[in-house]
């Protein structure tokens, strides 16, 4: 298999990560539909408030990666913003993004779709974008909003937030690409028909043959394609729709708790959805060091996952410290109770 590699060399100039301040614990849904408080692997999620959005959460996390990369946005060639959760049926969340940024209007804009992937396809076309020479700059986000059917499982865990990234010239970078690989079948394991509010899932489905097989298929081909083992990545973060299943994953590629630790996010924050492993991504540049090399994995159900190999440069650490860092955001919290929690989601309709 051949690993993507782009015809000049990118890299990640900025980042930036948003986290909504509201939380709503796992305890509390548990009280509501199982009459409970037991304890449970989630430990609470992050609730967007009444006037927040995929369009605002986007904003606030491109404004973090411009101060990292020191960048006019008007520099920038493309915006693009990966989501489930687009507020919008028909207009796109990328054209807001990029005025109230001020970006454009010599700008490509669009919205991009693979479920939980969604960031990291946005993230993969700005690399062949920068790569191909067509532009200097361009910016990918993931981001989405909690989803999840009342009583449901996802409820325990779908979170709201995610991450931003501006990929440019790798002389630039504060981490470089050293190569790409995506994974993609037609696996129905989580999905959502026109005019249904909440997406339906297939249970144990969304294990075996979806998650696990192209998450682990994503990260060995693009391992042997470099020549690395788990042994040559100081850290490595994954999708994460639970705390089990990127745990799981990093061991059968022989990465220890250690190496996946600091990406970890789902226990605080929940399944941020297309902005799941690239805010996990952005908590672990906020640490990182130079000369370090990073994995970075994500899934969509659907289904297919992207895998990344990044090397951490010398100009990390005098960026680390210009825009909050993705655990500012999870520290800065202020707890729900679940009734609070269907009026902010709209989860009540009055006809």
């Amino acid at each position: 298999m051949t690993i993507m590699k782009p015809l000049r060399e990118v890299g990640i100039l900025g980042y930036g990560a948003y986290v909504p301040r509201f939380r709503l614990p796992a305890r509390e849904i548990s009280r509501v539909w199982s009459g409970d408080n037991e304890e449970t692997p989630i430990e609470e999620k992050s609730v967007p408030g009444l006037d927040e959005d995929t369009v605002t959460m986007s904003i606030e996390a491109a404004r973090n990666a411009l101060r990292r990369a020191v960048l006019d946005p008007f520099e920038l060639r493309a915006v693009w913003v990966g989501s489930e959760s687009h507020p919008y049926a028909v207009k796109p969340t990328s054209s807001i993004v990029a005025e109230a940024i001020g970006a454009g209007p010599s700008i490509q804009a669009g919205d991009w779709q693979f479920a939980c992937k969604a960031g990291t396809e946005a993230m993969q076309a700005a690399i062949g974008l920068v790569g191909s020479g067509m532009a200097r700059y361009a910016l990918a986000i993931g981001m989405d909003t909690a989803q999840g059917r009342p009583g449901d499982a996802l409820e325990y865990t779908a979170g709201a937030g995610g991450a931003a990234y501006i990929l440019g010239p790798a002389e630039e970078g504060i981490a470089v690409l050293e190569g790409s690989y995506s994974f993609v079948t037609d696996t129905l394991d989580f999905w959502r028909r026109p005019m249904e509010h909440y997406p339906r899932h297939g249970g144990r489905f969304t294990g075996e043959p979806a998650y696990f097989r192209h998450s682990l298929a994503a990260a060995q081909y693009l391992m042997e394609g470099l020549g690395y083992t788990a042994q040559d990545f100081d850290w490595a973060v994954f999708h994460q729709p639970n705390v089990r299943f990127p745990t799981r994953v990093a061991t059968e590629l022989g990465f220890s708790q250690e190496q996946i630790a600091p990406g970890l996010l789902v226990n605080k924050i929940g399944n941020t959805y297309a902005g799941s492993s690239m805010i996990g991504l952005s908590a672990i540049l906020d640490i990182a060091q130079p000369g370090q090399r990073v994995l970075q994995v994500s899934f969509g159900s659907g289904a297919g996952s992207d895998a990344f190999s990044w090397m951490i440069t010398d100009r990390v650490q005098e960026r680390q410290n210009l825009a909050p860092k993705t655990q500012d955001y999870i520290a800065r919290r202020q707890e729900i109770d679940y009734a609070t929690y269907t009026r902010y989601r709209g989860k009540i309709q009055m006809q």
